[in-house]
């Protein structure tokens, strides 16, 4: 019985995956670049907010991607959607783990025996 609640939680949450081709795997940054000269901007120390996607690659290699104010909403989304998908994946993970255990009701009956 365990098993079959099991299989029906695990399929709830196949049914639920964001499956789709916007995910996106990284972090999005705010930061504040400010120009040494001829800026008026800066000089008041306001700076300009630009919005960079850093994305950390096996071997501690970092890239860095500037993305557009108006597809800061969409990246956001697409972060979300990945975040969605892996905490998706690990819960179903779990649940293919508990179902390689053996059955409980099935083991107290052997250590009966």
């Amino acid at each position: 019985m365990i098993r079959e609640q099991t299989l029906r939680v695990r399929e709830r949450l196949v049914g639920k995956l964001p499956i789709c081709g916007e995910l996106l795997r990284g972090t999005l940054l705010e930061r504040t670049v400010r120009h040494t000269k001829n800026c008026p901007k800066c000089a008041r120390g306001e700076g300009h907010q630009v919005f960079v996607l850093t994305v950390t690659y096996p071997g501690g290699r970092t890239r860095q991607i500037s993305v557009r104010r108006e597809r800061v909403a969409e990246v956001r989304r697409w972060l979300s959607n990945y975040q969605e998908l892996k905490e998706a994946i690990e819960a179903i993970c779990e649940l293919n783990h508990d179902l390689l255990r053996p059955e409980r009701s099935a083991a107290k009956a052997r250590s009966k025996l």
